[in-house]
C-alpha cells in the first residue's frame, strides 16, 4: 500500500446523501478476480442516461473534473453492502481521498486498508467545498495527514482520525504489511511448531 502523508488536488463535487456501494460499484462488475481495473465501472448507472449513453451532466463525465483526486460528497457516504470493490473502484478511478460529513463504518475501514483517505468534516465545511468545486473546478484542496488539517481557498479545517489508522496510512501498511512487521515472531513460532501439524508453505 502506498503511504499517504499529503493529498493535493482538485475536487469532484457529488452533493448527494447516502451514496451507497451498490451505486458506486454495481453488482454485475463483481465477478472479476483482480483487485484492480474497477475504475471504469464507478457509478456506472449514474453516469448514464436510460438509453445507455454517457450523461454529460453527471460530475464524473464532465471534462473540467477529469483528474480530480478528491471526491467531496454528502453524509453517510458508502452505505449499503460491505463490498470492498467500491473503494477499490474509486481508488482506481484516481481518487486519493474522499471528504464527507460521515461515512458508513465498513466502507470507511475498507478505504483505510488500501490507502484511500476518508476525511470527516462538518456539514458546513463540506458544503463550502462542494460550492467551491462547483464554482471553480480548478480550485485545489490540500489534506495533510501529518497535521490533520484540510486547506482550500477560504477554508482551513481540522479533522480527526484514529491514531492507529493514521499510523498505518502514514507508513503505507495494509493488513499484510502489519503482519510482516512481526515476521520474526512468526518465524519463531513456526520453528517451535510440532512437525506433525500442518504448515502453510
Amino acid at each position: 500500500m502506498k503511504a499517504v502523508q499529503k493529498v493535493v488536488g482538485t475536487m469532484a463535487p457529488l452533493p448527494r446523501a447516502n451514496v451507497d456501494t451498490d451505486q458506486i460499484m454495481p453488482k454485475q462488475f463483481l465477478k472479476r478476480t483482480q483487485r484492480t481495473g474497477y475504475g471504469e465501472f464507478v457509478c456506472w448507472d449514474w453516469r448514464r442516461k436510460p438509453d445507455g449513453e454517457l450523461d454529460p451532466d453527471f460530475v464524473l463525465n464532465k471534462p473540467e473534473y477529469a483528474g480530480a483526486s478528491v471526491l467531496v460528497s454528502g453524509p453517510n457516504f458508502g452505505c449499503g453492502s460491505s463490498r470492498e470493490h467500491a473503494p477499490w473502484g474509486l481508488h482506481d478511478w484516481g481518487f486519493e481521498a474522499i471528504i464527507a460529513p460521515s461515512f458508513a463504518d465498513i466502507f470507511f475501514t475498507n478505504c483505510t486498508k488500501i490507502g484511500l483517505l476518508p476525511v470527516v468534516l462538518s456539514e458546513k465545511e463540506v458544503q463550502y467545498l462542494l460550492d467551491l468545486a462547483a464554482e471553480d473546478p480548478a480550485a485545489e484542496v490540500t489534506i495533510d495527514l501529518v497535521d490533520l488539517v484540510v486547506e482550500a481557498p477560504g477554508l482551513t479545517a481540522d479533522f480527526d482520525l484514529d491514531p492507529f489508522v493514521r499510523h498505518r496510512l502514514l507508513a503505507g501498511l495494509d493488513d499484510i504489511g502489519i503482519t510482516m512487521k512481526h515476521s520474526s515472531l512468526v518465524d519463531e513460532f513456526e520453528a517451535t511448531r510440532p512437525a506433525h501439524k500442518p504448515v502453510v508453505a
